[in-house]
């Protein structure tokens, strides 16, 4: 095999790699815009819970809404390993 003839295959696994670097990027644009896309829900909680989760919140510099979210996930979190969460 020549130079030339590497050089065309080199070319050749350039363009397929670009081409799945482009599909990786579009697929992660749309994992992104799809967790961009969050849902809402009305969350009824005791005055005293609401005030815990506030202080919880400032004392870990997020909003409320981000420290229910950040609660939430460490749940789930917990419960895909298999580990009970504390009552």
């Amino acid at each position: 095999m020549d130079l030339s003839q590497k050089e065309e295959r080199l070319q050749e696994r350039l363009r397929k790699i670009e081409e799945l670097e482009r599909e990786i990027k579009e697929r992660e644009r749309a994992i992104k815009a799809q967790e961009g896309a969050k849902k809402q829900v009305l969350l009824r909680l005791a005055p005293s819970l609401w005030q815990d989760i506030a202080v919880w919140a400032q004392d870990d510099y997020r909003s409320i809404n981000g420290q229910i979210e950040y609660i939430l996930s460490e749940a789930v979190k917990r419960r895909k390993k298999g580990s009970k969460i504390e009552s």
